[in-house]
């Protein structure tokens, strides 16, 4: 019996050297990578820079609230209860407020947390594609970061394939910045023909607006031309009326003289 589990162990401890014998198994150093990576560099400096801003912001608050403590201290024996009272919870607001605002840069899902995950996210996203490209290609089971917490005793550095990612997110990098340029020259080529195009429409609005506006300028040209007339023929017949009204009062004066004149005439005939 005791030899038949000797053999039985025997058996699977041959079979899993076997097995691992035929595995393949590969490692990397994410530090490494990411330090050789400039869009990393330039990530991890804005990032630090934000972080560098927010903490200095932080420290004057919490400085000023400390200004508040030591003032109210130093004042309380001649303040009253009701001003100490406000002065208390003065700074107790500010207090809260400073945490909050902490809280908001550098909470679970603050503007840190953010921040890293817009600009360092992709870049490591772009090590992760590497990797399992290369771990496809080379047919790698198993391939390990030595920057995490996995405690590596030994690694052979032939197994090290962190300058291959590198090269190949170099690659994809240079791949990519190739094809926004050709489709960066398609949009300039694209925006010039709708710029001409634009041009085009442009100065056909302007040549509607223009040929609008000499129409206008027409019709109020030819609308004064019939008013100026209207007031002429209204003129000429108030003047045709007044020399009408004249030549009338003219006649009933000579013919009231003539009356008068005969009148007269009459009387010195009865005189004699």
């Amino acid at each position: 019996m005791k030899k038949n589990r000797l053999l039985i162990v025997l058996l699977l401890t041959v079979a899993v050297a076997t097995a691992q014998k035929y595995q393949r198994m590969a490692y990397i150093d994410m530090e490494y990578i990411l330090q050789n990576i400039p869009e990393y560099i330039e990530a991890q400096n804005s990032l630090n820079a934000k972080v560098e801003r927010w903490k200095k912001k932080l420290d004057k608050e919490a400085r000023n609230i400390e200004i508040l403590k030591t003032d109210l201290v130093n004042e309380k024996a001649i303040l009253t209860k009701d001003l100490i009272e406000e002065r208390e919870e003065d700074i107790k607001l500010k207090q809260e407020a400073l945490r909050r605002l902490e809280s908001l840069y550098f909470g679970p899902n603050g503007d840190l947390y953010n921040l890293r995950k817009q600009l360092i996210k992709p870049v490591q996203d772009q090590v992760y594609n590497a990797v399992q490209t290369i771990a496809s290609k080379k047919k790698y089971d198993f391939v390990f970061d030595k920057s995490s917490e996995l405690v590596m005793l030994y690694s052979n550095k032939k197994h090290d394939i962190s300058d291959l990612v590198v090269k190949l997110i170099n690659i994809d990098q240079r791949q990519q910045a190739k094809k926004d340029k050709i489709a960066a020259k398609k949009d300039l080529l694209k925006n010039k023909e709708l710029s001409e195009r634009d041009k085009q429409i442009q100065a056909k609005k302007e040549e509607i607006k223009q040929k609008k506006l000499t129409q206008k300028e027409e019709r109020a040209k030819l609308i004064e031309e019939k008013r100026q007339a209207r007031l002429k023929a209204r003129e000429e017949k108030r003047k045709l009326l007044q020399q009408k009204r004249e030549e009338l009062k003219k006649a009933r004066e000579e013919k009231k003289k003539q009356e008068l004149e005969k009148r007269q005439k009459e009387q010195e005939k009865q005189k004699n």
